[in-house]
This record gives structure tokens, C-alpha cells and sequence, in this order.
């Protein structure tokens, strides 16, 4: 008989049971569980999460009529954030086990993307055994279309695949009709690239984490909540303008460097303008609500300002300023811009390092002292 009591866990990565169900995570004890199970049985029938829940409740039973002594759970993440959900799971389970006493696991799952939390699981609890269940289907050309179909129903499947191709296609109309068919394919590579960019770099985990920040703050009433407003309109206006200026300075000549140097020139000053307010928002609430953090962030805007600088001094020295008919600024001062606006930059970013310095150390100071008082 196994020694200490078997925690037989399904894990929902994607919250299918809460997204679907409406089935609120952890689901602790058998009736809990296939009630979660029935529920998005009637809710989904195609869900392959249900045979993992099954499957887990059959596992259970067999243990159970073993003598073991068992329990069982399902936990859920998040449906469109992962990170977000891989948190949740790690807090679900930690509360499973103190509520069951629970010293060994045993992890069942319908697929490969559950399995990506296994090291989290291990991270609480032993793993004494991880079963995989697979859904027996007759493969054909049929079932594979309408599996393809349900694929992109999935409402966090479908917005990564069908925004950047509507998007594309928006722009390559709007370039059209504005008299611009040569830059209508330029366009359309460019969102396809700055978006494959903006999913592999992981940007759509900080835009969600942007997103957050914003509807606690609101929900909070802190000062944060107008800034990130601000800047969210700022960051458009910079895109906005970017995308302008290529089209005013287009040319055939130019290769696909030279028109995100143009984009960079633009837009950059909205971009520097749109984090500077941003940071200024987080400053003040940092300041007001968690003062220890301070040193942490009262660094952000001069590295901002720096990085903004750096930018715009790469983007006029690799743009050929003189084969560029009407461009606002000549030969000879972009050399002149290149030289200060780097020296700005490096005095920016040391200006925010010794400020940063100064604010640690009094933070400290301010921190012994509370010490020495309340002793």
C-alpha cells in the first residue's frame, strides 16, 4: 500500500471547466469533480478535457477500492493569459494540498500544453506518476477539417490568426486607395513581421500585463490608471505618425532598414513622451503605496529618455539624409543632432543611476530607522 495520502490532480491549463463551465478552480473531492465534469460535458461535448477529469475520477475510484488513501482535485489556469494561469495553478494546488494533506501526486492530463506545468507540480508536491490521456478517433480528411475548424472557434486561437491577416489586408486596401500600391506590400510585411516579432519576443504577455496594470488601477482608483490611458493614445499617435512618414519620404531606392529608420524618426518622440508618462504614473503610485519599491523604479524614465535618444540618433545615421528629397533636417545637422542627442542619452541614463543611488540609500536609512524605533 503506498505510504501517505495520493493527491489524483487534473490539470485544465487553458480553464476550460471555468471559461465554458463556469466551474470556479480548485474542484477538491469526487462529487466536486464530476459535477465540473458533467457540467462541461453539457456545455462542450468535444472538450477533450472531460476525459482528463474521467479518467482522473476512474483513477480515483481504483485506488480508493485498493485501500489507498486518495484524493482528488482539478485545477484550472487561464484561458487567454498563460502566465497568468500557470500562477493560479501553482496557488490552486498549494491550497489543495494544505486542505488535504495530500504528500504524493499523481498528474493526469489530455495533452502536451497541460504537461508544460509538471515542473510547477514538482515544485509543491512529488510526482509518483503522470498519465496522458488521448481520445481514440478515426482520422480522416473530414474529421480533420472540422478539427482545424474548432481549432480557430477558440477564441484565443483565432485572434492570434485572424487580427495580423485582417489587419494586413486592411492596410494594403487602405494603401490602395490612397495611391500607394508600392508600399501596400511593404505594409503588409511589415505587420506580419512586426507582429511574428511581437509574439516571439513574448510582447503580448507584457501588453496583457499592461492591460492588468490598467483595470486594477481603475478598479483601485489610482493616479496610474489616467497615465496609462495617456500613454496608450500617445503610443497610436506615434505609430500613426511613423507609418506617415514613410509614406511621405517612400521611395524605391530605400530597403526595408530604411523605412524603419523612417518609422523610428516619426515616431519616436510620441514613443519617449508615451513612456515617460507612463512611468510618471508609476512613480507616483509606487511612491504613494509601496514606498520600499521606489529605488526600483525612479530609474525608468531617464533609461527611457536614454533608449529614446540612442533610437533616433541610429535612425539619422543610417538614413541617407541627402538622397532624401525635402527631409527636414540637412547633411551637416544630422551630424550635429547624432552628437547631442547621444551625449543626452549616456547623461540621462548616468543622471538616473546616481539618483537611483541616492534614493536606495535613503530608503535604507529610512528603513533602520523604523527598526531602531520600534525597538
Amino acid at each position: 500500500m503506498t505510504q501517505g495520502r495520493t493527491l489524483v490532480l487534473s490539470v485544465d491549463r487553458d480553464d476550460d471547466i471555468g471559461w465554458k463551465a463556469h466551474i470556479e478552480s480548485p474542484a477538491i473531492g469526487r462529487e466536486a469533480c464530476l459535477k465540473a465534469a458533467n457540467r462541461l460535458a453539457l456545455a462542450d461535448p468535444e472538450d477533450s478535457d472531460i476525459n482528463a477529469i474521467f479518467s482522473a475520477i476512474k483513477i480515483y475510484d481504483e485506488l480508493t477500492e485498493k485501500g489507498e488513501e486518495t484524493i482528488i482535485a482539478v485545477i484550472a489556469g487561464n484561458h487567454l493569459h498563460m502566465i497568468e494561469g500557470d500562477r493560479r495553478i501553482a496557488t490552486s494546488l498549494e491550497q489543495v494540498i494544505k486542505e488535504t494533506g495530500a504528500t504524493n501526486c499523481i498528474i493526469v492530463t489530455d495533452g502536451a500544453e497541460d504537461e508544460y506545468v509538471i515542473p510547477i507540480i514538482q515544485s509543491k508536491i512529488p510526482v509518483s506518476s503522470i498519465r496522458r490521456v488521448i481520445v481514440n478517433q478515426m482520422p480522416n480528411l473530414e474529421g480533420t477539417y472540422y478539427i482545424i475548424k474548432k481549432f480557430l472557434d477558440d477564441p484565443k486561437i483565432s485572434r492570434m490568426v485572424f487580427i495580423p491577416i485582417g489587419l494586413a489586408m486592411m492596410l494594403y486596401a487602405t494603401a490602395y486607395l490612397l495611391d500607394y500600391p508600392g508600399v501596400a506590400t511593404i505594409i503588409v510585411v511589415g505587420v506580419i513581421g512586426c507582429y511574428l516579432l511581437y509574439k516571439g519576443f513574448g510582447f503580448d504577455e507584457i501588453f496583457h500585463n499592461i492591460i492588468d496594470a490598467l483595470r486594477i488601477s481603475l478598479s483601485r482608483g489610482r493616479f496610474s490608471f489616467v497615465t496609462y490611458t495617456t500613454t496608450i493614445l500617445l503610443i497610436i499617435i506615434g505609430f500613426t505618425n511613423g507609418f506617415l512618414v514613410v509614406l511621405k519620404y517612400y521611395s524605391t531606392d530605400f530597403g526595408i532598414i530604411h523605412y524603419l529608420m523612417l518609422f523610428i524618426f516619426g515616431g519616436i518622440g510620441w514613443f519617449i513622451a508615451a513612456g515617460l508618462v507612463m512611468t510618471v504614473g508609476i512613480i507616483m503610485d509606487v511612491y504613494m503605496n509601496e514606498r520600499e519599491n521606489l529605488g526600483k523604479v525612479i530609474v525608468f524614465p531617464f533609461f527611457i529618455t536614454a533608449i529614446g535618444f540612442i533610437l533616433y540618433c541610429a535612425s539619422l545615421s543610417i538614413l541617407p539624409v541627402k538622397d532624401i528629397p525635402n527631409f527636414p533636417i540637412s547633411q551637416e545637422g544630422v551630424a550635429v543632432q547624432v552628437l547631442y542627442f547621444a551625449v543626452f542619452g549616456i547623461i540621462s541614463a548616468i543622471t538616473g543611476m546616481i539618483i537611483q543611488f541616492f534614493v536606495n540609500r535613503k530608503l535604507v536609512e529610512l528603513r533602520k530607522q523604523e527598526i531602531i524605533e520600534v525597538m
